[in-house]
């Protein structure tokens, strides 16, 4: 589907300033007798002139982008924690207790559901995933197994339930119908219900370079300023904003009904004044984020290209939907990358989207490279205290953000 108006404001005043050219969707991992069959779909990313929403230019249907889609939240240790971090937020703040209803869209393998649980709070989430409603339902999470909508919806209210918090994490970013998603929401809101909804957050992809958070399922990437009359626009609005670095910079968002008694704190105001000071509302700040990108391409590249020349090995640290963009942009395959490594169970044994690098189970690899390089940045932490021993030995890791560089024992 191609967007020929603004996601956010319906505005026709679309500037793209990003073109990837034609792509495979980055979470399709063919198997190697699939090799080359993949679909390919233009890619482009714009900006509104009128609210600065960014947003995708052209998408595949959400059918064949979630229904069978790989991500497993579990396997994620830096988003278990945050998820733990969050939780215990929420509860406090809200003063939850047992009995309270939080509803998950979006549920994946239903690990937030299962750290509310804990709390003693019911639950129940939604979400389309085939593979991953099969996880949920094992853990004991009750699982809407269909996309959000009205359809749901009416399910929901039928069962009689009140939820005390919505929430949607890594989700709002990969809405087709923003409006309908927010419609509906609004829809089974109660006066005392808070919609909490976490996104990766445009200011920090723009101040560090990050554009492989740019793929088809993102098909906006949001700052808080244009989600102000958006959620206005539904009878809703901002309550607060807390940040985390998961993903690489995430925010947190939460929304309440504009009759709610809940406060507004200053955290939305001083948020949307930061993002006018770093340029979020001005068509430069694009326009150079797109070649400071051009140039990583050619200094990620060139560096690869030495690095082969001189006879090191290099691997893949994960192969998560950024890598694709990435990998896919720079045009990396298999001559400079001998494979990727993963311990997500539905990516082992399979190819990466495009550029057909084998991805094998971590846990088994063998003959560690001088060189990782680490597609699943956003755990660059994580990475280097499980793989310390690695590291003090001499192995080093490339980084692409917020520049290309080597992490090694210092």
């Amino acid at each position: 589907m191609k967007n020929k108006t603004c996601m956010n404001c319906d505005s026709p005043e679309l500037r793209r300033f990003l073109d990837f050219g034609m792509q495979p969707n980055g979470n399709c991992f063919p198997w190697p007798d699939e090799k080359g069959a993949e679909p390919l779909f233009p890619f482009a990313m714009m900006v509104c002139r009128s609210c600065w929403q960014v947003q995708i230019e052209e998408f595949p249907s959400p059918e064949f982008m979630f229904s069978n889609h790989p991500y497993i939240t579990g396997v994620n240790v830096p988003v278990v924690d945050y998820f733990h971090r969050m939780a215990a937020k929420v509860v406090e703040r809200y003063a939850l207790k047992a009995g309270d209803l939080i509803l998950d869209i979006g549920c994946n393998d239903g690990t937030l559901l299962g750290i509310f649980k804990q709390y003693g709070l019911e639950t129940i989430g939604v979400d389309p995933g085939k593979r991953t409603g099969v996880l949920a339902k094992k853990a004991g999470i009750e699982v809407i197994g269909k996309f959000w909508g009205q359809e749901v919806a009416r399910e929901f209210r039928l069962l009689g339930k009140r939820p005390r918090i919505i929430t949607a994490t890594s989700v709002f970013f990969h809405l087709q119908d923003i409006h309908d998603f927010i419609r509906v929401v609004r829809e089974v809101m109660e006066q005392d219900t808070v919609f909490i909804v976490q996104c990766v957050y445009l200011k920090e992809v723009i101040e560090k370079n990050q554009f492989d958070h740019f793929y088809h399922e993102h098909t906006m990437i949001h700052a808080i300023a244009p989600l102000e009359a958006l959620f206005e626009r539904y009878g809703m609005r901002m309550l607060q904003v807390d940040y985390y670095d998961v993903h690489g910079g995430s925010f947190v968002l939460e929304v309440a009904r504009k009759e709610s008694a809940y406060p507004a704190r200053s955290s939305i105001r001083e948020a949307i004044e930061e993002e006018a000071k770093c340029g979020l509302r001005q068509i430069e700040t694009y326009e150079a984020f797109a070649r400071r990108i051009a140039l990583k391409r050619g200094k990620l590249l060139a560096l690869l290209r030495r690095l082969r020349s001189e006879g090191r090995i290099i691997d893949a640290l994960g192969a998560p939907v950024k890598g694709s963009t990435l990998m896919n942009y720079c045009g990396i395959g298999p001559d400079l990358i001998r494979c990727a490594v993963e311990v997500n169970e539905f990516k082992i044994g399979r190819l990466t989207p495009g550029t057909h690098i084998p991805i094998v189970d971590e846990r088994e690899a063998r003959n560690p490279p001088d060189y990782y390089l680490v597609l699943a940045w956003n755990f660059l932490d994580f990475f280097r205290k499980k793989y310390e021993g690695y590291l003090k030995k001499g192995g080093r890791f490339i980084v692409p953000h917020p520049e290309v560089h080597c992490v090694g024992i210092e």
